[in-house]
C-alpha cells in the first residue's frame, strides 16, 4: 500500500471521530509525506493547522496509523501546502457573462450520500423520516422549525441533509446553508473581529433553508444566541425553513435563552432513538453497498449484533475492507468473527475505566445469581449461559485478555473463555432475547 492510499484510509477513520467542519478545516489538505523507519511525516497546509493537529490529534492519528500499518510509529509534522495541478487553474479574467448562481449539494456543504434514498427506515425512526420528507416537499410550511434530537450516530444529520438534497432536486437555485453550531459561532466571532458583521447577517438572513447541526453548541454564548435569535425571526418571517439538531430536547439544553427555547418548542420536536438490531443491519447493508460490497445477510447480522453503534459499525466496515485488501483475502464469516474480537477489544480500551468486579456483579444481579456462582466450577444450565455472557462482556467491553478473564472466573483456561466469547458472538446474530439481556446489562455498567 503506497503512502497516498494509506493516508486515505487513515483519513476515513479520522472522519468518524470529528465533525465535518473540523475535519475539512484541519485534515482536508493534509498528506502523508513519507513513512520511513516507523517515522511518519505528515504534511499540513499551514503552520497554524500543523500546531492544532499536533496538539489535539497526535494520539488519534498515531492509534489509527499504528493499526493500519501494524507498527509502532512516531509522528513528525511539517508544513506542506497543497499544490494544485496546472490543469485545475482557471483564467484570471473571463469575457463570458457569469452563470447564475446554483446552490448545488457541494456549495450547500451537503454530503452526497446523505439522501433519503440512502436512509434506512424502520418503526423506530419512521416518524422522523415522515417529518423530514414532509418538510422537503413543503419547506417553510410543514413544520417550522423541525427539531431532531438524540445521541450520536442515530441519523439526525443524515435526515437534515437529505431535506436539503430533496429541496435542491426540486428547486436547484434555492439558497441552502448547512453548518454546525460550532461553525456558526466561529463565523460570528470572526465577523466581529474583522468588522464584517453586515456580510455575516446578509449571508444567513438571505437563506431560504437553514440547516443548523448541534444547535446546543450556541447555548451560553450571549452574542451568538442574540444573532441566531434575529436570524431565526427573519427566516421565519420571510417564509424560510429552519431545521435543527441537538443531543437533547430544548428544555434540557443548559444555558439556552428562554426566547430561543420557546421558538424551538413552537415547531415539531422529534426524538431519534438509537437504531435497534434490524435497523443497524439495514444501515450496514446500505453502507457496504455504497462501498461496492455485497455483504451477505449472515455476516451483516453478526456485525450488527456485536456492535451497537452505527458509527462504530461504519468504522468496523472500513477496517475490515482495508484488512481484506492488505491481505488479499475473501470475506468469510470466520474472518469477520476474528476481526470482531479485535475491534471490540479496541473499543473496550477506549471506554471509561470500568472495574471487572462491576461487570461481574451486574451480570449476577441481572440473572438473579450470586457472583460466586459465576466463578464456581458448576455447569448447571441456568449458570453456564450467564457465565458466558460475562466472559463476552469482560472481553469485548473492557478489552481484558483471555487469560486474565479466565483468572477472574475461577482460574479457567483461556480456550474455555475463547469458546464462551465465540458462542455468545454467534448467538447474538439470531437470538433477540440475548440481545435484550446484554443491552440491559450494559445499561447497568456503562
Amino acid at each position: 500500500m503506497n503512502n497516498e492510499s494509506l493516508w486515505k484510509n487513515v483519513l476515513e477513520e479520522i472522519k468518524l471521530f470529528l465533525s465535518k467542519a473540523i475535519f475539512q478545516t484541519l485534515f482536508q489538505n493534509s498528506c502523508l509525506v513519507s513513512l520511513e523507519n516507523n517515522v511518519a511525516t505528515i504534511g499540513c497546509p499551514s503552520s497554524y493547522i500543523q500546531n492544532l493537529i499536533e496538539a489535539r490529534y497526535y494520539s488519534l492519528i498515531k492509534d489509527i496509523l499504528d493499526r493500519q500499518t501494524k507498527q509502532n510509529n512516531s509522528l513528525v509534522f511539517t508544513v506542506k501546502p497543497l499544490v494544485k495541478k496546472t490543469g485545475d487553474l482557471g483564467p484570471l479574467f473571463s469575457t463570458e457573462e457569469p452563470a447564475p448562481a446554483v446552490f448545488e449539494s457541494q456549495s450547500a456543504n451537503l454530503r452526497k450520500d446523505y439522501t433519503f434514498e440512502n436512509f434506512a427506515v424502520s418503526s423506530i425512526n419512521q416518524l422522523a423520516y415522515a417529518a423530514a420528507t414532509a418538510v422537503a416537499k413543503n419547506p417553510g410550511n410543514a413544520y417550522n422549525p423541525l427539531f431532531f434530537w438524540g445521541g450520536t450516530g442515530v441519523g439526525k444529520t443524515h435526515l437534515m441533509q437529505a431535506i436539503g438534497h430533496e429541496i435542491l432536486k426540486n428547486k436547484p437555485q434555492t439558497k441552502i446553508i448547512y453548518c454546525m453550531g460550532e461553525e456558526f459561532t466561529n463565523e460570528i466571532i470572526n465577523a466581529i473581529r474583522s468588522k464584517t458583521t453586515d456580510g455575516f447577517k446578509k449571508k444567513y438572513r438571505s437563506a431560504k433553508v437553514l440547516l443548523l447541526d448541534d444547535v446546543q453548541f450556541i447555548a451560553g454564548k450571549t452574542t451568538v444566541q442574540e444573532e441566531f435569535f434575529h436570524t431565526f425571526n427573519t427566516l421565519q418571517r420571510e417564509g424560510g425553513q429552519i431545521v435543527l439538531t441537538s443531543d437533547r430536547p430544548p428544555e434540557e439544553i443548559p444555558k439556552l435563552e428562554e426566547r430561543l427555547r420557546s421558538r424551538f418548542e413552537a415547531g415539531l420536536i422529534i426524538d431519534t432513538p438509537a437504531p435497534d438490531f434490524e435497523l443497524r443491519t439495514a444501515i450496514l447493508l446500505i453502507k457496504a453497498k455504497q462501498k461496492g460490497i455485497e455483504l451477505p445477510m449472515d455476516i451483516a447480522q453478526a456485525i450488527s449484533a456485536n456492535i451497537d453503534s452505527v458509527r462504530k459499525i461504519e468504522g468496523f466496515l472500513i477496517r475490515l475492507l482495508t484488512e481484506m485488501e492488505a491481505k488479499k483475502v475473501n470475506l468469510t464469516p470466520e474472518l469477520v468473527n476474528s476481526f470482531l474480537g479485535k475491534a471490540t477489544e479496541e473499543t473496550g480500551k477506549l471506554k471509561k475505566q470500568i472495574k471487572p468486579k462491576e461487570v461481574i456483579e451486574a451480570v449476577a444481579e441481572y440473572y438473579h445469581l450470586k457472583s460466586s456462582q459465576l466463578k464456581s466450577p458448576t455447569r448447571l444450565k441456568n449458570i453456564v449461559l450467564p457465565r458466558q455472557v460475562l466472559m463476552y462482556l469482560l472481553r469485548t467491553e473492557l478489552g481484558i485478555p483471555l487469560i486474565e478473564v479466565g483468572n477472574l472466573l475461577g482460574g479457567r483456561d483461556h480456550t474455555t473463555i475463547m469458546h464462551g466469547v465465540e458462542k455468545i458472538t454467534n448467538l447474538l446474530t439470531n437470538n433477540e432475547d440475548l440481545r435484550v439481556d446484554i443491552s440491559g446489562i450494559k445499561q447497568r455498567i456503562i
